[in-house]
């Protein structure tokens, strides 16, 4: 058998390989994957002096040239054989097949993802309009552009745009993906588990012909992490809720951390909780559960029982399968003490009265389950009777939700930071206070799923805005 690959660290152009490395095994066989090597703090805060260079490099270029670059990444990105290291490269199934190794994605859920990067990349025309709001991104080529007789100027706001990336879902690189687009370049941090998907998409990018100076990639230690926050202009934090807690307020970083989205259902439609089954269970079970998007809490003004026994049945039919199976749809975890972690929480909190597993009879065994060579936790439902219950607004790693019963009238006080919140409601009193809410940074008014994004409609911050600042401007008026 041959040496497995190493993936360098890249410099804004330079493939470096250190000494220091880290190796990625298939989590069920411990086969050596990959060796990928670490960067120290030291290299990213030297190396980031070479940012102001790189932003050169990408604004020598317009933004029809970036349009380009992103639709053929888009296609290389899906369809083509990519570099890993300097004598091999990796075809888009082997892709599929490491990374579901590492992270304990199934291969469905896996190309899934790649459906979605390959689907931003391909429109991004559409995604810059957007984030724009329909403006005419020539002007950022230009500096200048007069509009209904006022003068526009946009400037960028920093010389690249930090990522630290999190393993648990490879959609969350879409995210970024728009930095290459408006020409500012990127320095990522790659996810443990996951440095396939933005080497990958940085190897898709180079066939392209984007310059390489766009790019630095550095997997690294907390402190590495720090350095890339701290030292690029603008950046991005993936992580849980004691990661993006040291973050929190910073105006140069963008936290993302826990989503706690949810469903509400106002008094007008409760009755015809049935019809929306389907809507409760990809809500809550889309991506295994991982994404910041999936429902966590089911607010209801009544039938809260009946609504979560019959989630709990739905929901139950969702069960570990191997990880190459045409129907799987929940991932294990690569890490079990993080899976350990989160089923010991839950049972914890399970001890405080005023709420109950309802998903416990039906799976006739623990939530965590080892089948075959691989851990899961099983999906589970629980009816909060208590709406302070510490389980009414948590969110984990999996398909989990709770049915809390408030009264519609009390809900938008009582819901808490709420990334996507699908209203499902006509009343149109009622959808006025939702419109008022601030604890909602995305709002779907009717039957929507909550991980339904639309990418012309960012639902956590808005890039362009983070990127670019406009400019007061004037000239003299023409003499006349």
């Amino acid at each position: 058998m041959s040496e497995a690959p190493h993936i360098p660290i890249f410099r804004f152009g330079t493939a470096y390989e250190s000494l220091e490395r880290v190796d990625l095994v298939d989590t069920r066989s411990e086969t050596l994957l990959a060796r990928v090597s670490q960067a120290n703090a030291g290299m990213v805060r030297r190396d980031l002096k070479k940012a102001g260079t790189a932003r050169d490099a990408l604004q020598a270029h317009t933004t029809a040239d970036a349009l380009g670059w992103c639709r053929a990444a888009g296609e290389l990105f899906r369809h083509g054989d990519l570099p890993i290291d300097g004598e091999r490269s990796q075809s888009p199934e082997q892709y599929v097949e490491t990374l579901s190794d590492t992270s304990g994605l199934p291969h469905r859920l896996v190309r899934a993802n790649m459906e979605k990067v390959h689907h931003v990349l391909s429109n991004m025309e559409t995604v810059l309009k957007g984030l724009t709001r329909g403006l005419d991104v020539s002007v950022l080529d230009q500096g200048m552009h007069e509009q209904d007789d006022l003068l526009l100027s946009f400037y960028p706001a920093t010389d690249s745009l930090g990522i630290v990336l999190p393993s648990n879902s490879p959609g969350v690189n879409s995210l970024w993906l728009p930095s290459i687009a408006l020409r500012i370049p990127v320095v990522l941090k790659p996810g443990r588990e996951d440095p396939w998907t933005p080497w990958r998409i940085v190897q898709a990018f180079l066939a392209a012909g984007c310059p390489p100076e766009a790019f630095g990639f550095y997997p690294t230690d907390h402190q590495g992490s720090d350095a890339i926050l701290t030292g690029c202009g603008r950046a991005i934090l993936f992580g849980d809720a004691s990661t993006v807690e040291r973050y929190a307020g910073t105006p140069t970083v963008s936290v993302h951390g826990p989503g706690y989205s949810k469903i509400l259902i106002g008094e007008d439609r409760i009755d015809d909780w049935g019809a929306l089954l389907d809507l409760f269970v990809e809500s809550v079970a889309k991506n295994s559960g991982r994404s910041c998007v999936n429902a966590s809490t089911l607010v209801v003004p009544s039938h809260a029982r009946e609504i979560a026994e019959a989630l709990a049945k739905r929901l139950n039919k969702i069960r570990p399968l191997p990880r190459d199976h045409a129907d799987a749809e929940l991932a294990s975890f690569s890490n079990p003490t993080m899976a350990e972690g989160i089923d010991a929480d839950i049972d914890k909190k399970l001890k405080t009265p005023g709420a109950e597993d309802l998903s416990a009879p039906l799976r006739g065994g623990p939530r965590l389950a080892t089948i075959g060579d691989a851990l899961f936790l099983r999906p589970t439902v629980v009816l909060c009777h208590d709406r302070n219950h510490p389980l009414a607004r948590s969110e984990y790693l999996f398909p989990f939700v709770a049915v809390v019963e408030v009264p519609q009238a009390e809900m938008t006080d009582w819901i808490g930071p709420t990334l996507v919140a699908s209203a499902i409601t006509d009343d149109p009193v009622w959808i006025r206070s939702l419109l008022g809410c601030p604890s909602i940074d995305r709002l779907n008014l009717g039957a929507i799923a909550t991980p339904v994004v639309r990418w012309d409609q960012p639902h956590e911050g808005n890039l362009f805005e983070f990127l670019y600042r406009r400019r007061a401007i004037q000239r003299p008026a023409h003499a006349g």
